[in-house]
């Protein structure tokens, strides 16, 4: 996973509205995610191609269509990286007042 352009992929609200309309439906066509955007194809092909590079988003090809599809694999891989070691953190503080609460409380 290239961390880089993970994060340089999601930092735009645009591409973020992109993955959100492939989580909702995935496998639709150009067409079908600039009905949801309010700009040009070209403007969404280039935000659609920065979510490739980032693999965040892989196609194929059916017909003349072109299918857009999410990948989460790499979502979980910053969530494992950059999430899950500070929620772990936070459980177990939130784990200790309770016990100190509940200690007090009896």
């Amino acid at each position: 996973m290239d961390a880089d352009k993970v994060f340089k992929a999601l930092g735009d609200p645009t591409r973020r509205r992109l993955l959100d309309l492939l989580c909702e439906k995935n496998g639709q066509t150009l067409g079908q995610l600039c009905e949801h955007l309010d700009m040009a194809r070209q403007s969404a092909t280039q935000h659609i191609d920065l979510l490739e590079a980032a693999n965040l988003v892989s196609t194929v090809k059916r017909g003349r269509e072109k299918l857009h599809f999410i990948n989460p694999v790499p979502l979980h891989e910053v969530y494992e990286r950059w999430v899950r070691k500070f929620e772990r953190q936070r459980l177990s503080l939130l784990h200790d007042l309770k016990q100190e609460l509940e200690g007090e409380g009896q």
